[in-house]
C-alpha cells in the first residue's frame, strides 16, 4: 500500500471537514453551509460512503478529502499529505530514504526464482523424477505448458534444496524467510517441500513470490503452500495471474476456478484469462486486483458446488456491492472441475463462461426453497438503490413473489441487522475506503497519456475535474503543462513520484491507442457527469424538503438539465462509436 493509499485509508472526510463547518445529516449523506464561501441556506455536500464533497453553491466544485484540504489551507498537494499524514500517524518517507522492506523481498524474489529454476531442471533430467514426468504426461500436460508454467520437482531428501541455495550465497535465516526452510524444535533446519511436484506462483510482474507442491503417492496433505512472508500473501495471490494477466486486459474478464491444474489445462487450450485461488476462498484484494487489471470489473467464479456454496455465492453480492464489479457463477456438471470439462471439449467449456449466471440467478439452482431467505438479508444490506432494486426485481421474477413484499421484507432485514450489528466506525471507514483507493478508469486514461506523447495534440475534451482522485488531478494537471516526462517530476511533489512511475510503467497493449483514448476519455465524462446527476437530485431533494426559495429550485433543477443534456451527448457520442468500430 503506498503512502497516499494509508493516509486515505485512516482519514475520514467527515471529520476533517466537521472542524470547518457543521454538518448535518441528509439522507446517506451530510449537508452544511459551504466553508469556503457565504451563503444562508446549505449547497455544501459531504458523501461519507464515497469520500468525497460537492458544493453546488458559488464553488460548484468537489473532490476528496485531500482537494479539499488543499482548497481550505490553501497550500499544495504534498503539504496536505504531509499535514494529513501527521494527523493519522502516517510517517512520509523521505525520497533519499532506501526503502529496506522492498530491498527485503527483492532478495526472496531472487532466492524463490532460483528454487524455481532448480526444481525445473529436476523435473525435467532428474531420474527421481520419472514418477511426475508420468503424472504429467497422464493429465495431458505438454512440454511447452511445463516451461511456461516452469513446473518442478523436489527431491526426497532433507537438505538438497537447503544445500544448493547456500552454495549460491543465500543465507539460512533468508531461506526461512522465504519459507524455503523450516526450522525444527531444536533449531535445525530443513527443505520444505521433499517428493512432490512443484508449482511456482507469481506475481503481475512475474517475480516468484511462493510455491505450491502436490505429492505424488496417497500421503498428506496433498497439497503444501508457502507459509506467509513478506513475499508471499496466500489471500491476495492468484495462480497463473502473471500469465493470465494479458488477456484478462484484452478480455475485460477474469475467470476464477480453483487449483493448478485447472488453470494449467485452461491456458494449454487456449483459455488464457484463467486464474486460481490455490484452494481458498476468494477474497476482496483478489477481487479488487482484477477489477483494476480488467477495467469493466466482469469476475466468472467456476469453484466446485462445495466452495461454491452459501457463503462465497452471498459474499459475491456484497463484493459486487461495495468493489462496483460484476460476479457471475460458472456451474460445473456434478462431480467435475474445469480441468476435466476442458480436457473432454473444450467448446463446452467456453459455452458455460458465456453463460454464467448472476448471483440471484445461480442461488435459484442451487436451493430455490431456501433462496429468498438466503438473499434477502443481503440485498438489504446494499446501500446503491439501483443495484438493490435490479435484484429484488430478479428476485421477484423467479420467486413468483410480489416486488413490494420484497422490498419491504428487505427494508425489514436491513433495519434489524443493522441494530444487530453495530459496526464500529473505524472498521467502516477503512472498508469503504479500501475500495476507493484508486480509480482504474482514471489510471487507465493517464497512462495512456503518459505513455504516448502524440496524445497531447488530440483534443478529446478531458478536464481535469474528471479526475476524482486528487493525486491523478495533480498528474493530469502537470502533464497539461509540460512537453515530456523528464520535466514531469519538476512539476510534482515527491510524494507523488512512486505513483507517476506505476502509471508510466502500467502495461498497456499497443494497439489502437488513439481509439483507447478518445473512448477512455468519453468513459471518465460519463462517469463524472452520472456522479453530478445523482448529486444534483439529492440535492434538490432537500431543498424541497426544507422548503427550499423558488430561484434555489429553479437553479438546482437547471443545473439539472444541463447535466441531463451532456449525458445524452455523451451516450450519442457511444452509439456512434460503437457503429463505427463495428464496421
Amino acid at each position: 500500500m503506498s503512502v497516499i493509499d494509508e493516509i486515505k485509508q485512516k482519514t475520514d472526510i467527515v471529520d476533517i471537514v466537521s472542524q470547518y463547518t457543521s454538518l448535518k445529516k441528509a439522507g446517506r449523506n451530510l449537508t452544511a453551509l459551504c466553508p469556503f464561501h457565504s451563503e444562508k441556506r446549505p449547497s455544501f455536500f459531504v458523501y461519507p460512503e464515497q469520500q468525497s464533497w460537492h458544493c453546488f453553491g458559488a464553488c460548484n466544485s468537489g473532490g476528496d478529502v485531500f482537494s479539499f484540504v488543499m482548497k481550505k489551507q490553501g497550500i499544495d498537494f504534498g503539504e496536505t499529505l504531509r499535514l494529513l499524514g501527521q494527523r493519522a500517524g502516517v510517517t512520509i518517507p523521505s525520497r533519499f530514504e532506501p526503502d529496506a522492506r522492498k530491498d527485503e523481498r527483492e532478495r526472496l524474489y531472487q532466492a524463490n526464482e532460483t528454487a524455481a529454476q532448480y526444481f525445473h531442471n529436476l523435473l525435467l533430467n532428474s531420474p527421481a523424477a520419472e514418477k511426475a514426468r508420468n503424472y504429467l504426461a497422464s493429465r495431458s500436460i505438454s512440454a511447452k505448458t511445463v516451461s511456461d508454467f516452469q513446473l518442478g520437482f523436489s527431491l526426497n531428501s532433507w537438505e538438497a534444496l537447503k544445500q544448493y541455495l547456500l552454495e549460491r550465497g543465500y543465507a539460512e535465516s533468508e531461506l526461512l524467510e522465504a519459507g524455503l526452510l523450516v526450522e525444527t524444535e531444536d533449531g535445525k533446519t530443513h527443505d520444505r517441500f521433499r517428493h512432490r511436484l512443484i508449482f511456482p506462483i507469481n506475481d503481475s510482474r512475474s517475480h516468484t513470490t511462493g510455491f505450491g507442491a502436490r505429492v505424488l503417492d496417497d500421503s498428506l496433505p496433498k497439497y503444501l503452500n508457502s507459509p506467509q512472508t513478506p513475499a508471499f500473501d496466500k489471500s491476495s495471490s492468484l495462480y497463473g495471474i502473471n500469465l493470465a494477466a494479458p488477456a484478462i486486459r484484452q478480455q475485460n474478464q477474469a475467470v476464477i476456478v480453483e487449483g493448478y491444474t485447472d488453470v494449467i489445462t485452461a491456458h494449454q487450450n487456449g483459455f488464457t484469462n484463467v486464474v486460481a485461488t490455490m484452494g481458498t476462498a476468494v477474497t476482496e484484494k483478489q477481487l479488487t486486483f482484477l477489477k483494476k487489471l480488467s477495467n469493466a470489473g466482469k469476475i466468472a467464479l467456476a469453484l466446485d458446488a462445495d466452495a461454491a456454496g452459501e457463503e462465497a455465492t452471498l459474499r459475491s453480492i456484497n463484493y459486487e456491492n461495495s468493489l462496483d464489479i460484476e460476479v457471475k457463477f460458472v456451474i460445473l456438471p456434478k462431480g467435475k472441475d474445469p480441468d476435466d470439462v476442458i480436457r473432454e471439449d473444450s467448446q463446452t467449456w467456453q459455452a458455460m463462461v458465456d453463460g454464467a449466471l448472476p448471483v440471484v440467478d445461480y442461488t435459484f439452482t442451487r436451493d430455490e426453497s431456501l433462496a429468498i431467505d438466503r438473499l434477502l438479508p443481503i440485498i438489504a444490506m446494499i446501500k446503491d438503490d439501483l443495484r438493490r432494486d435490479r435484484y429484488l426485481t430478479k428476485l421477484a421474477e423467479l420467486s413468483g413473489h410480489a416486488y413490494k413484499k420484497l422490498e419491504l421484507e428487505s427494508t425489514l432485514q436491513g433495519y434489524l441487522t443493522r441494530q444487530k450489528v453495530k459496526e464500529p466506525k473505524s472498521a467502516a471507514v477503512a472498508r469503504v475506503v479500501h475500495s476507493l483507493h484508486s480509480s482504474p478508469l482514471e489510471e487507465y486514461c493517464l497512462a495512456l497519456l503518459l505513455q504516448h506523447l502524440q496524445l497531447k495534440n488530440k483534443n478529446e475534451g478531458l478536464l481535469a475535474e474528471y479526475f476524482e482522485n486528487s493525486e491523478n488531478r495533480e498528474v493530469f494537471t502537470a502533464w497539461q503543462q509540460t512537453d515530456d516526462l523528464s520535466s514531469l517530476k519538476a512539476w510534482l511533489d515527491t510524494t507523488i513520484w512512486e505513483h507517476l512511475d506505476a502509471l508510466i510503467n502500467k502495461k498497456i497493449p499497443s494497439n489502437r491507442i488513439e481509439q483507447k483514448y478518445a473512448n477512455c476519455v468519453l468513459r471518465l465524462r460519463e462517469k463524472f457527469l452520472r456522479a453530478l446527476e445523482t448529486k444534483k437530485g439529492a440535492a434538490l431533494t432537500l431543498e424541497a424538503e426544507t422548503g427550499g426559495t423558488v430561484a434555489e429550485m429553479a437553479k438546482l433543477k437547471e443545473q439539472g438539465i444541463e447535466v441531463s443534456t451532456q449525458l445524452r451527448e455523451v451516450f450519442t457520442q457511444k452509439a456512434s462509436r460503437d457503429w463505427e468500430q463495428r464496421r
